[in-house]
């Protein structure tokens, strides 16, 4: 079933090439010498209509597929767009997945997340862990979508032989992600609360939540490169975890981020907003088996993202 995974010679589709995911997975390929990429916006193909999808494959017959196209946000907007968020995900990679299939993908690379993992998981989260239990009740349409995209990842290796894989990232953050006040990501949200503090002058910052959570963040360049390092290495029905091994509280997280802008106001943190899941670090010990190491430090990550923000961002 498995067959080398040729960079250079090979063609890429990298669906959600415009996400913060897709943008570094791209970059990752370049770097590595890839001479053809190809990708296309969503105005340009709708990945959730089935025939347009099926048509780009035929016409394109990529080698290779990396699955990062999305529908994503934080516990907000997860809650506000519950049914978006379910249907469009399962629309997106349903059609991606089949047609990849169908046209002859040598190798594809699904891209799930650690949120789809039991609210009270055991920690560090083992892949083991899946589907033992309820969901965190903020997230359960998008985790419900991306659990079923795995599953289908799983029956067409049993089904049809195909060579696809899942990953779980832990909670990424870097250039491209998306800064929406309300749609953002806890890392995201930071960032431009704080850039705005600074900016304005604000004497406080609101912080969602009660700042006790534990989160693991990457840098999403070390995601593309785990990436491109599991397509090379990799080749299971069972989903492999993605992180960094070192979690953070939201609480120290925020007075990081803090530290890096600038800001020397007060920090005030609001329970009446939901702080999700108590705690989630994944267990990576299956990747690190393998010899892949995350390389980005959180601090200076943190620095980097900010220095390359601009007012086009918020």
């Amino acid at each position: 079933m498995r067959e080398a995974f040729n960079i250079e010679s090979g063609k890429h589709y990298v669906a959600g090439h415009r996400g913060m995911v897709g943008a570094a997975i791209v970059r990752a390929l370049q770097q590595a010498g890839a001479r053809q990429i190809v990708h296309k916006t969503s105005n340009e193909l709708d990945l959730r209509d089935s025939s347009a999808v099926h048509r780009f494959f035929e016409a394109e017959r990529p080698d290779y597929v990396f699955l990062a196209a999305a529908k994503v946000g934080g516990i907000w907007a997860n809650s506000t767009y519950p049914a978006e968020f379910i249907y469009d995900n399962l629309q997106i990679q349903n059609n991606v997945i089949e047609a990849s299939r169908r046209f002859g993908v040598r190798k594809l690379l699904f891209l799930g997340s650690s949120c789809i993992y039991p609210k009270l998981a055991p920690q560090p989260l083992k892949e083991e862990y899946l589907m033992t239990g309820p969901l965190e009740p903020t997230n359960e349409p998008y985790a419900m979508a991306k659990l079923a995209g795995m599953s289908m990842v799983r029956a067409y290796r049993q089904q049809y032989g195909s060579d696809f894989i899942s990953v779980l990232p832990c909670n990424l953050y870097g250039p491209g992600d998306n800064y929406h006040p309300k749609q953002s990501h806890v890392m995201a949200a930071l960032l431009r609360k704080f850039s705005e503090a600074v900016r304005q002058g604000s004497a406080e910052v609101e912080v969602w939540g009660t700042g006790s959570p534990l989160r693991e963040f990457m840098h999403c360049d070390d995601l593309a490169s785990a990436c491109l390092f599991l397509m090379e290495h990799y080749s299971s029905e069972e989903p492999v975890n993605i992180g960094t091994g070192t979690e953070i509280s939201i609480r120290d997280l925020a007075g990081k981020i803090a530290e890096a802008t600038g800001f020397q106001g007060k920090l005030v943190f609001n329970p009446e907003y939901p702080d999700g899941t108590p705690r989630k670090v994944m267990d990576s010990t299956r990747l690190m088996e393998m010899g892949w190491r995350a390389k980005v430090d959180l601090g200076l990550g943190i620095r980097e993202t900010l220095g390359g923000l601009s007012s086009a961002d918020f």
